[in-house]
């Protein structure tokens, strides 16, 4: 399935357009809700909860983002809704509740979150939920992910659903959990072509890249994550078709 070109023309707001100086936090409903009063699209996360439902949440854990603490996948994704995210009012939603409110106004695009540790195999149960979220959407979405594992299981689920890789060239020391191996093949983005996957979203320092240059004369559309002034909005538009943003208005 072809990228949608709603996804080429609004900018993306990273985790919705969240402002927690004003209460309004990242991945939350009201940071979605104020995404689509600017125009913007989406990004936004996928964790599971307990029960296997799609919790949009970024962190494995509860600390940084809640005053709880723990793994998400160890509670329901009932017990979950009742947990306030800081910065704002708003509870941890799931991915129905987003579906819900966003309803085809802004093109959504979906990270499946790494359930493996180490970018390898997947057990499924997570994308299977998600595309069958999904199956009755009816407005833009795309969804991607950092391990190629994820979107290869996502699109033998939802083969109708466009589908990308987040990328990077896998240098950064946060990176380092990978071996130096797995690292440097990745780096290659070698799974493109495999996947069938229509689009990127390549780490906005590394746009200038020769394999993103050769991906793009391919017909791969380059989205880019995450741009956070005009200044670097600028340079990253010489190469990418769209970005994904947060700390200002793009």
């Amino acid at each position: 399935m072809a990228l949608h070109p709603d996804f080429l023309s609004k900018p993306l707001a990273h985790r919705g357009l969240h402002d927690v100086a004003n209460g309004i936090a990242e991945n939350s409903l009201a940071a979605f809700a104020r995404a689509i009063r600017h125009g913007y699209g989406i990004e936004l996360d996928i964790q599971p909860s307990r029960d296997q439902n799609a919790i949009v949440f970024h962190d494995k854990m509860l600390d940084r983002l809640t005053d709880k603490s723990g793994a998400v996948s160890a509670l329901t994704a009932a017990e979950l809704g009742q947990i306030r995210l800081k910065g704002g009012a708003d509870n941890i939603p799931d991915l129905r509740e987003v579906l819900k409110l966003v309803n085809g106004c802004a093109p959504l695009l979906i990270e499946i979150k790494d359930q493996h540790g180490r970018l390898g195999p997947t057990s499924g149960a997570l994308e299977a939920e998600i595309a069958r979220q999904l199956s009755d959407y009816r407005g833009p979405v795309a969804v991607m992910s950092f391990n190629p594992n994820a979107i290869a299981m996502f699109s033998r689920y939802a083969p109708q659903v466009s589908c990308g890789l987040v990328t990077a060239n896998f240098a950064h020391s946060a990176w380092d959990f990978l071996p130096s191996e797995r690292r440097a093949e990745l780096a290659k983005i070698p799974d493109v072509q495999r996947l069938n996957a229509n689009f990127i979203s390549h780490d906005r320092g590394d746009l200038a890249s020769k394999r993103v240059a050769e991906l793009k004369a391919l017909g791969v559309k380059i989205l880019c994550w995450t741009v956070r002034s005009k200044q670097q909005e600028a340079r990253a538009r010489n190469f990418a078709d769209n970005i994904t943003f947060e700390s200002y208005l793009a």
